[in-house]
């Protein structure tokens, strides 16, 4: 079964009116039950096709009566973002109205579950897992957003908060494949960071800022935390799953990342049939407090010398920063190095620096911060 529904967000201006796009599969309230977004930050084009080309595939597998959960696709997340034409390029990473990340500051249930779900919890971890996703359906039905920012956070939480699976899809700039994924879900999520073909999976409790997959899956563990007598187990394995760069939408990697997100599905039980064999993971996770955002430290032009994929040592060059007009010697060129050993599994796509420009990340295995929170760029 397949049922195609719009919601209207709320008018921002005379003569404008905005909508999404909901794609249903399967019986609502069915389980497993998973959630897939594309296009939060709505100028990040790869998820875009690769949701398109799941939804073929699920189109298929939907006629065939193959469906055995409930799938919900929002194929594009943001048509606020999509609006935002500026100088021929689209923006779509931050709300134009407050400046706000769309990828930040979601609703954060954490503090009104805490408060209510205390006298609903016992004994089963089953009867635990509906309580809290019940409670969390009525704080959510009962918020009242003022703004369209905040209506298509609200939108967007209510369709996923119960899910077991949130895929939440975006990409980088230039990158590998990687994943950011709650420390509590691993080695659980192992399994879709294997077929993903993931090179780097950054794993943290709280990234800080309340990201949308966080907004889905950090208050498990916090209750958890907040009531050990109570067994309440990580019922949504919720990622971020950065589909390489932004410039990465050949076909055959469509073909493949549509792919592995249905093998995914289906050897989760979301879907009839035996799926291939899952690929063994590339490389283990590491904490996301390990990932060494390297900066530029000058203006000029950004010389790489590391390629994506290699893998850095400790005090290593990564690239050099030349100025064409110096004001002194030691800034004619400037060379960047790497604060920890790792993967380098992202470059910047822009090619001139500033002080304090981040021009590379390197996820290492040794935490550089003691303290989880604000780890993620803007």
């Amino acid at each position: 079964m397949k049922k195609v529904e719009t919601s209207v967000l709320p008018q921002t201006s005379p003569g404008t009116r905005r909508t999404l796009t909901i794609i249903r599969y399967g019986v609502s309230g069915s389980r497993p039950k998973a959630y897939l977004q594309a296009g939060l930050h709505a100028d990040e084009a790869p998820g875009y096709p690769v949701l398109q080309a799941l939804i073929e595939k699920l189109d298929e597998s939907a006629e065939q009566g193959a469906i055995l959960g409930e799938i919900i696709v929002v194929p594009a997340a943001n048509p606020i973002g999509l609006a935002q034409w500026r100088d021929e390029m689209l923006q779509g990473r931050f709300d134009f109205v407050n400046s706000v990340n769309f990828n930040r500051q979601h609703h954060d249930l954490i503090d009104q579950l805490i408060d209510t779900i205390g006298s609903e919890l016992g004994e089963s971890a089953e009867e635990n897992v509906a309580a809290v996703r019940r409670c969390s359906a009525e704080i959510l039905a009962n918020m009242q957003p003022e703004d369209e920012a905040s209506t298509l956070k609200l939108l967007l939480l209510s369709l996923s908060h119960d899910a077991d699976i949130v895929l939440d899809l975006h990409c980088d700039l230039e990158a590998l494949m990687h994943l950011y994924i709650g420390t509590p879900l691993w080695p659980d999520a192992e399994d879709l960071a294997a077929q993903m073909g993931a090179e780097a999976t950054l794993l943290a409790a709280d990234s800080g800022g309340t990201p949308f997959d966080e907004a889905n899956s950090r208050p498990w563990w916090v209750l958890a935390e907040r009531f050990p007598d109570q067994p309440i187990p990580p019922a949504c394995m919720a990622a971020t799953v950065e589909l390489r760069g932004l410039s990465d939408t050949d076909q055959e990697l469509i073909d493949l990342d549509s792919s592995n997100l249905f093998c995914f599905l289906q050897r989760r039980g979301l879907i009839s049939g035996t799926p291939a064999p899952q690929p063994t993971l590339i490389n283990p996770a590491t904490p996301l407090t390990g990932v060494d955002y390297v900066k530029a430290f000058s203006a000029g032009i950004i010389v790489y010398l590391k390629k994506l994929g290699d893998w850095i040592e400790e005090g290593e060059t990564v690239a050099r920063v030349i100025n064409p007009l110096p004001e002194g010697e030691d800034q004619k060129l400037v060379e960047v190095k790497s604060r920890t050993a790792g993967l380098l599994f992202s470059r910047n796509v822009e090619r001139f620096a500033r002080p304090g420009k981040i021009i590379a990340k390197i996820a290492g295995p040794k935490a550089l911060s003691e303290s989880e929170g604000n780890l993620l760029t803007l």
